[in-house]
């Protein structure tokens, strides 16, 4: 067992990129980490990381031992699972990860809803807009928005989001509502610099897609400021549709140039191949319906 924690602490160490981020995740003491990783180099007769100010980098050896580990680790995490009963009956730590404002939207009230009828079931969320790796973060399933590149994961589809663009009734009232792309450059615009460059807007697709120029009054980085932004009165801006449902069915915002939107993005569950745990299968068939029926109102 001495080993596979090593392999373990290994792992967690290039991942982290430092023994001191390993010893903050894994909640050791940073002498321990950096030991135990010495000694598996001492066992093995090899160097696995190169060590510098700027962190760690596995070897070429290392490179290879790491993707063994990985496999390893999984397979011992698999056997305990199934040990455990996880395989039989939805219980276990289900992790899980999905984008910010998706996540606080419309994970979280499911997953709400999930643990008071699974209570065998624990879960550990990551809300975050990177793109997580499933086999090498150990995460159970993602959400995702967007079109999906070739991959391995098993995918089950439960919606699709818009690119929308509006404005406040206010503003629109005060400035017109543009009839189409282009008059958005005798407009003030809000831009959310995560979906969109500042300067240029896309519109369409395919043959009838374009860039249009845009004045932008106030760039940010999270949707959240530039629907304030919009509702506040400052201008136009570009967000995807689950953001804005509520304060459209409210009537804060109300959507502008629909006919030019581009094509809507998919929204996925992925998960890994291979045998699926209850915890997974319960939590995929149970969030699927609800996001369904949420993306299709907003």
């Amino acid at each position: 067992m001495d080993r596979l924690d090593s392999m373990s602490i290994l792992v967690v160490a290039v991942d982290a990129g430092s023994f001191s981020a390993a010893a903050r995740r894994l909640g050791m003491p940073l002498a321990t980490v950096s030991r135990r990783v010495s000694e598996l180099e001492a066992r093995l007769g090899t160097q696995l990381v190169e060590r510098s100010s700027r962190g760690l980098k596995p070897t070429e050896t290392g490179e290879a031992y790491l993707a063994a580990c990985r496999a390893i680790l999984d397979q011992v995490g698999e056997a305990e699972r199934l040990a455990a009963g996880e395989f039989r009956e939805p219980k276990g730590l289900l992790t899980l990860t999905a984008p910010i404002v998706f996540g606080r939207l419309h994970v979280l009230p499911v997953l709400a809803d999930f643990l008071r009828t699974y209570p065998d079931v624990e879960v550990r969320l990551e809300q975050t807009d990177r793109s997580v790796s499933l086999s090498e973060e150990h995460v159970d399933a993602a959400i995702r928005i967007g079109n999906l590149s070739d991959s391995a994961l098993r995918a089950r589809r439960v919606g699709q989001v818009r690119r929308v663009a509006c404005a406040s009734p206010s503003y629109l009232t005060a400035r017109g509502i543009p009839g189409r792309p282009e008059d958005l450059s005798g407009h003030d615009c809000i831009t959310f610099e995560r979906l969109m460059r500042a300067d240029r807007w896309q519109f369409g697709d395919g043959p009838t897609g374009r860039f249009v120029p845009v004045r932008s009054r106030i760039t940010v980085n999270t949707a959240e400021a530039a629907i304030e932004a919009a509702e506040a009165g400052l201008g136009v801006t570009r967000v995807l549709s689950y953001q804005v449902a509520a304060a459209v069915r409210a009537g804060r915002l109300t959507i502008v140039l629909q006919k030019d939107e581009p094509p809507s993005w998919p929204v996925h569950i992925l998960f890994r191949p291979g045998p699926v745990p209850q915890k997974l299968r319960a939590f995929v068939d149970f969030a699927a319906t609800r996001l369904s029926a949420a993306l299709s109102d907003g």
